[in-house]
């Protein structure tokens, strides 16, 4: 195994930089080289410079360092990574080279160019550094011809897709040359370091993802202008009815940019054997027409669909103007895939010859592009967001009824499908003895992970489960440590998961346990309690049972804080409200790097009421030895501000620097290895004797505080920047965090804070406009806004 410390990336153009930035997010040492610009810019020679000068000579790299800080969402998860980032150019510091563990190059697709550079490459990189190409569509065989055999062996294509952050797929691209070692090491790295769903492709056009991806947009395309069906009636029907995000063809189309994918079938021409591959890659008139009117999508703000003052408009292929969206005569969400696809309409029958196609194409693929249907579908699903691969949506539809199906209407079936299913396999995807297979070459084969990968349903499936209700289940995942896992419906707070706390927590205290994990295998950690239960009780004046509730779920988190057994939270996605009080009270987070945490109760007209407030005050209290009164007044107004603004943390570091994460906390880059880091923690802090937390007095700002605070709300209110009912909720939450009416620098009781925070959440929920707010939520899934006056 290789290790890598450090990398260089070769471009600083969008995907360069975004690589870059992924290798930073990973804290490595990182190298951004360019070309020289060839001229100076009018600013440039207003100031004198000349092409002599570093910044004019690093100007490249250094506006994709300012485009990494002002994009959004952001590459970066805090921008203290670029503190790992050394710049430079492809002239003046070319010899940095010398000493990195990988090369990465992601200049323009122009193989001659790359050849070049490679060639030089050769001449100074340490011998058994690594070597790759982020191209998408040129071979990767034909760039290492006529390099040394040290340089051949170490030398791999590495497809990231934009953005690297969010979109996890990397396709590795092995050559003939290729050592094992090498694609290990980079494989490896890529899943623990920066993230990554790797799968091995094949060295053929556009790969794995786009090679399958553009195939089944091409197909939707041209059977919509057969159907004759408009642009959103078919991104109704080719969304989550299939498998697919919401925002289906159309959206997807529009945000990818319609010239980016027109790239992509570009890198096929001339390239194809297959007839109706060649035939599938021909672009329609539709899209060409689009490509020479310029309406690429969301960059140039026109493509299949238009924002307007008037709203979302959608494209007329027929006039090339916007329209109103249809209005659905029938809505498809909910229904059964199979028993609509079996429906005579034309919407059904426009969306089985949308599919049946994409199914074939795909497994005519298979040994092709890739040996496994198992990294087939990887690729499909995390390169494209789906899901369902093309096989897991076979499954979903019965191998067989479609095969028979395809053979009434004269479809070529591959004759590995045949032969499979002569032999009794009537599934690509199987459970055996509790563990997930996958059909390849007449056999069934586990899915590949690591031998120490937690999967929830695995576990559940091979232990059992200990305790379960509608909320959250209780399971034994081996070595003394037990996992609850939330589930609840829409991932919301109740009273069955904080039942199911009470009781984990019970079992691990008087049973021979070591810890407890919270956690889940949903889109979301956690959206926060129950709102629509709250409003209820609320909208029936029922003061008590409100009372009872928020009393409860400061139980519950204190029972969480002062567990004799060390509790971890392994929070990621979105983690809200309750959700991130979860976490606070945790002896320990060990997070997904993309964890999206805060308390965004005021969004509703509430405050936090389970111990948020106190617990994330509490954490930024610690950081300070004895805090001045200076310095108490200022952590207390960053508390203050990130819990009134509603802040959420854009991922773990961030939630760190906010104070929703401490430095004990862990951080996992990569989501499949979340519950595995999870576990160590808590055997680690099992194993050092852990300590039940101290119950301490806290240092408040009282008086002083508060009535500093308040001056900063009515500064607030008079700009217009919050309303009078803002101010309000504002004033409540400057109660809780100065302690009221208290010396400036007494110590309190956490209960004492706790009682507060609950006075003001019972206050607030009582109000019409909290409850407007809340409604408001539950209806729409977005906060209401109201205009401030000015």
């Amino acid at each position: 195994m290789k290790e890598i410390k450090s990398v260089a990336v070769i471009g600083s153009g969008v995907m360069g930089a975004a690589i870059a930035a992924q290798f930073l997010n990973a804290g490595i040492s990182t190298i951004l080289l360019d070309i020289v610009p060839n001229q100076l810019t009018e600013k440039e020679k207003q100031q004198g410079l000349t092409k002599m000068d570093k910044v004019v000579r690093n100007r490249l790299v250094q506006l994709a360092i300012e485009k990494m800080q002002t994009d959004s969402p952001s590459p970066l998860t805090s921008f203290d990574n670029l503190s790992h980032l050394t710049i430079g150019n492809l002239e003046d510091d070319f010899s940095l080279l010398r000493e990195v563990d990988w090369i990465v190059e992601a200049i323009i697709e122009d193989i001659q160019i790359k050849k070049e550079l490679f060639i030089k490459v050769d001449q100074i990189r340490k011998k058994g550094s690594i070597v790759s190409s982020n191209t998408s569509g040129i071979s990767i065989n034909r760039m290492k011809e006529n390099l040394s055999s040290d340089f051949q062996a170490h030398f791999l294509g590495t497809h990231f897709f934009n953005p690297p952050r969010f979109i996890k797929l990397l396709e590795i691209i092995p050559t003939n040359e290729t050592t094992p070692d090498v694609v290990k090491s980079v494989s490896e790295f890529a899943q623990e370091a920066l993230g990554k769903v790797v799968v091995k492709a094949s060295d053929t056009p556009n790969f794995i993802a786009n090679r399958i991806g553009s195939f089944a947009f091409l197909n939707i395309v041209k059977e919509m202008i057969k159907a004759d069906l408009t642009i959103d009636e078919v991104d109704q029907l080719t969304g989550p009815l299939i498998g697919r995000p919401k925002s289906a063809t159309f959206h997807t189309l529009d945000m990818v940019g319609l010239d980016t994918f027109y790239q992509v079938i570009q890198n096929m021409q001339g390239k194809m054997k297959i007839s109706e591959e060649i035939e599938m890659y021909q672009i329609p008139a539709l899209l060409e027409e689009m490509l020479n009117k310029k309406m690429f999508g969301r960059k140039v703000k026109k493509g299949f669909y238009r924002k307007t003052e008037q709203g979302l408009k959608v494209l007329d292929y027929h006039t090339f103007t916007y329209k109103d969206l249809s209005v659905m005569k029938e809505q498809v969400i909910g229904k059964s895939l199979p028993l609509f696809l079996q429906e005579k309409n034309k919407k059904a029958q426009f969306l089985w010859k949308g599919i049946a196609p994409f199914l074939l194409y795909s497994a005519k693929m298979v040994g092709e592009i890739t040996d496994s249907i198992y990294e087939l579908d990887q690729a499909v699903q995390s390169g494209f967001n789906w899901k369902n691969g093309p096989f897991r949506l076979w499954d979903k539809l019965s191998l067989k009824d479609t095969v028979q199906r395809m053979e009434e209407e004269s479809m070529n079936i591959p004759l590995w499908i045949k032969e499979m299913i002569e032999h009794g396999f009537d599934r690509f995807f199987i459970e055996i003895n509790g563990v997930d297979h996958y059909y390849h070459q007449g056999k069934y084969l586990p899915l590949p992970k690591s031998l120490d990968q937690i999967s929830i349903q695995e576990s559940k499936k091979q232990r059992g489960v200990l305790l379960s209700n509608d909320g959250a289940s209780l399971i034994d995942i081996g070595d003394g440590v037990l996992l609850l896992e939330l589930h609840s419906r829409n991932m919301s707070i109740g009273v069955d998961i904080l039942s199911m706390i009470e009781h984990s927590i019970a079992t691990v205290e008087t049973e021979d346990y070591k810890g407890l994990i919270i956690g889940s295998e949903k889109k979301n950690f956690s959206l926060g309690a129950n709102l629509a239960l709250m409003l209820l009780e609320a909208q029936n004046e029922d003061v008590v049972e409100l009372q009872l509730a928020v009393r409860r779920f400061q139980r519950v988190m204190k029972r969480i804080k002062y567990c004799k057994k060390p509790v971890v939270a392994a929070p990621y996605q979105r983690t809200l409200g309750g959700g991130a009080e979860i976490c606070l009270a945790a002896g320990k987070v060990q997070a997904s790097l993309e964890t999206y945490i805060g308390l965004v109760e005021t969004g509703v007209g509430l405050i936090p009421g389970g111990g948020g407030t106190t617990a994330l005050y509490c954490n930024k209290w610690k950081q300070k030895q004895n805090p001045s009164t200076e310095e108490l007044l200022q952590l207390t107004v960053e508390v203050f501000q990130t819990i009134l603004t509603a802040k959420v943390a854009s991922s773990a570091v961030h939630a760190k620097e906010l104070g929703f994460l401490t430095e004990i906390d862990g951080i996992t880059n990569n989501d499949r290895f979340l519950l595995r880091d999870a576990k160590k923690a808590v055997l680690q802090l099992a194993n050092e004797k852990y300590l039940i937390p101290k119950k301490e007095k806290i240092v408040v700002a009282g008086r002083v505080g508060y009535q500093f605070l308040m001056k900063e709300i009515d500064k607030l209110q008079k700009i217009g920047f919050i309303s009078k009912y803002d101010a309000f909720i504002a004033s409540n939450l400057a109660t809780v965090l100065t302690g009221g009416d208290v010396e400036c620098g007494a110590l309190v009781e956490e209960d004492y804070l706790l009682d507060l925070e609950r006075e003001g959440f019972i206050r607030l929920i009582q109000e019409p406009e909290t409850q407007q707010r809340m409604l408001h939520l539950l209806q729409t899934g977005k906060p209401l806004t109201k205009k401030k006056k000015r």
